[in-house]
C-alpha cells in the first residue's frame, strides 16, 4: 500500500507555494495562529474540518478533497499499527441469536 502524503505537504506546495504566501501571511488570511498553520504544514497536526473549510473559503480548494486526503493518510497510518491494536473479534453465541430472532406472527 502506498503512503499518501499528509495534506499539509499538499497545502504547502500546491496552494501556498504558487501564491508565494509565507506561513505568517497565510495564517493571517485563514484567521489562525502561525504555530497552528505551521504544525499542519509540517505534518505535526491533522487537518480538521474547520481548517479545511477555512482553506476552501480562502483559496477555493474543496474541503472534501482535503478531508479525503487526511482520511487516506489516517487509514494507512492505522493499517501500519494494526498488529499493535489488540481486539478480539465478536462472536455471537447461538443462544443469543435465538433470543434476538424476530418473532413470527401467530396464525389464527
Amino acid at each position: 500500500m502506498r503512503n499518501p502524503p499528509h495534506p499539509g505537504a499538499f497545502i504547502r506546495t500546491e496552494i501556498l507555494g504558487p501564491l508565494e504566501l509565507t506561513v505568517t501571511a497565510a495564517a493571517r488570511v485563514l484567521g489562525v495562529s502561525r504555530p497552528t498553520l505551521s504544525s499542519l504544514l509540517n505534518g505535526q497536526a491533522d487537518l480538521s474540518g474547520e481548517m479545511a473549510l477555512r482553506l476552501e473559503k480562502a483559496f477555493g480548494v474543496r474541503m472534501d478533497t482535503l478531508l479525503r486526503m487526511q482520511a487516506s493518510y489516517d487509514i494507512v497510518r492505522m493499517r501500519q499499527r494494526a498488529k499493535s491494536i489488540r481486539v478480539r473479534p465478536y462472536r455471537r453465541r447461538a443462544r443469543d441469536a435465538f433470543r434476538s430472532a424476530p418473532r413470527r406472527p401467530r396464525a389464527n
